[in-house]
């Protein structure tokens, strides 16, 4: 990183791993890329259940009648780690219901909007 401060901008190609994008509109978009490091350390995580890993991979919402389990002090619109029973990071999202409000929700209630999941490396191979 040191070494990267003496090159001009413009003969830098790129430095160490590519955790996302600049959109068009100059707002920057976490790709699954950076699950990894948002894995290690995360504050709020959520547990699938085995029956609902595929729905997610296949870039579903998550609902609760597939979470396992969530972290206690999760607030809405937080964001989340989403991981599989087995601590196996599937991808990431937004919380559309704190915890307590997870308690009392209907089965078919999404729990964690869809943002990125380890199941675009196939969806979107080329774009990545």
């Amino acid at each position: 990183m040191r070494r990267a401060t003496s090159v001009s901008r413009d003969h830098l190609a790129s430095l160490g791993t590519c955790i996302g994008k600049f959109t068009k509109s100059g707002s920057f978009r976490l790709t699954v890329t950076a699950l990894d490091l948002l894995a290690a350390y995360a504050k709020c995580k959520v547990w699938v259940k085995p029956a609902a890993e595929m729905s997610f991979l296949y870039g579903n919402h998550v609902l609760k009648s597939g979470l396992g389990r969530i972290t206690e002090s999760t607030q809405q619109n937080q964001g989340v780690v989403v991981l599989s029973m087995s601590d196996v990071p599937l991808g990431f999202g937004v919380a559309a219901k704190s915890t307590q409000e997870c308690r009392r929700l209907d089965p078919n209630a999404i729990v964690v909007f869809h943002q990125a999941d380890t199941g675009e490396y196939l969806r979107m191979e080329d774009e990545i």
